[in-house]
């Protein structure tokens, strides 16, 4: 999978840098036409005519040598990229990548590719664990970057624990692994997906809703389109936007405007994911006017919204339905009674009193099954691995029942 890729190599300013060397001669050799940029710091290590030698290409350092007027060299190189690996990546790149500063070669081509960008790590082990560099690294990993994790071992500063860079045949092998799994696996695929909350009206100042930010369910429709589906997400209001282009974003408040909406692209699905938190009860009377304080209690009588999952099982052909369970207490028996009275293909289940999972996290713990009762546990990861490992598991079922 780095046959015939071209593959950008940047190289920040550690001591792992040597490795790097090791990583492009590899590179090449099997094939993939290899570039590399280098920080100022990382000249300190090895030397740029290194890397020209090994790769037999150019090696680009300076954001302000161009030495074609027709093309500006870091947004040219950010367009010919396939993949960027960052290695080593100091926590110093890191935290330019999470906070979108662009003030070297290195860190301006980065923010212009759309290419996959690997990212491995190399510091010192408290660095490595150091609040902010965790901040950082979440941040990345929730906008899709991927991380290939340091090894635990002797470091050069004395330190033995995790912080050294990964073996470069290491690599190569996780990001093969990953271009090799992130084929257009749902090529040709229409894929519905629905996120957040809904807010259920009481007057033109108050509202009903709950805490879902939407998270997953953007995670989902962005991993789908990754995977080359035609994506539909029907969203309540939430502060995210949609980045992908293979996304349409339908926009609804209530839950009766997404039932309305979801069972109209229903019938042209193959996919239906069902990660909202839709309001299961609403005001029975709602105010024009905003209700004004009085003495005592007040009473809100609410009545049963439609249950669109519910509607979508009895409705379904050859749609694959997918609900999400979010539960406090026994989340599994709960989950797997949802998963049969709805009719579902599968279910979803987290469990979001656990700590790093539920409303509003970038990252989550779920378990998935399916309509024969395979269980999949999922642990700790960030949303957007969680939605790829949620597609790829949609897509392993959907083939055994064509099987």
């Amino acid at each position: 999978m780095v046959s015939n890729k071209k593959i950008l190599v940047g190289v920040s300013g550690g001591i792992a840098a040597y490795k790097a060397c090791a990583l492009v001669s590899q590179l090449t050799q099997q094939g993939a036409d290899v570039k590399v940029i280098m920080t100022e710091h990382a000249k300190q290590f090895v030397s740029p005519l290194t890397f020209q030698a090994l790769s037999r290409n150019e090696v680009y350092f300076d954001t302000f040598d161009e030495q074609d007027p027709k093309k500006i060299a870091h947004i040219d190189v950010a367009d010919w990229a396939d993949v960027v690996i960052i290695a080593p990546a100091t926590a110093n790149i890191i935290a330019k990548l999470a906070t979108g500063i662009g003030d070297d070669m290195l860190s301006t081509t980065l923010l212009a590719t759309e290419a996959d960008i690997y990212i491995a790590p190399a510091m010192n082990v408290h660095m490595y664990s150091h609040p902010a560099v965790e901040r950082n690294m979440k941040q990345l990993a929730a906008w899709g970057y991927h991380f290939i994790e340091p090894g635990a071992g002797y470091l050069a500063c004395g330190y033995v624990g995790k912080g050294r860079l990964e073996e470069p045949e290491s690599i190569i092998n996780a990001v093969a692994n990953h271009q090799s799994k992130e084929t257009l696996l749902l090529s040709g695929k229409k894929v519905l997906v629905s996120a957040g909350p809904t807010r259920e009206k009481v007057d033109p100042v108050r509202f009903f809703t709950n805490r879902s930010s939407g998270k997953m369910g953007f995670a989902i429709a962005e991993a789908a389109a990754d995977l080359g589906a035609d994506v539909t997400l029907v969203t309540g209001p939430v502060h995210l936007e949609v980045t992908h282009s293979n996304i349409t974003r339908v926009d609804v408040i209530t839950a009766e405007e997404m039932y309305e909406e979801i069972h109209h692209y229903f019938p042209e699905q193959d996919i239906v994911i069902k990660a909202a938190a839709v309001a299961d009860y609403r005001p029975k009377n709602t105010y024009d006017e905003k209700m004004k304080k009085k003495q005592g209690d007040m009473s809100i009588v609410m009545e049963r919204t439609k249950d669109i999952l519910q509607s979508l099982g009895e409705q379904k052909t050859t749609q694959f339905l997918v609900g999400f369970a979010a539960e406090t207490t026994d989340h599994i028996k709960h989950g797997k009674e949802k998963l049969l009275q709805k009719k579902l293909d599968a279910i979803v289940i987290n469990n979001v009193a656990a700590d790093g999972a539920g409303f509003a996290k970038d990252t989550n713990i779920v378990t998935y099954v399916n309509k024969d009762e395979q269980q999949t546990e999922i642990p700790l990861a960030y949303k957007s691995d969680i939605a790829t490992n949620l597609l790829h598991l949609i897509h392993s079922d959907m083939k055994d029942e064509k099987d």
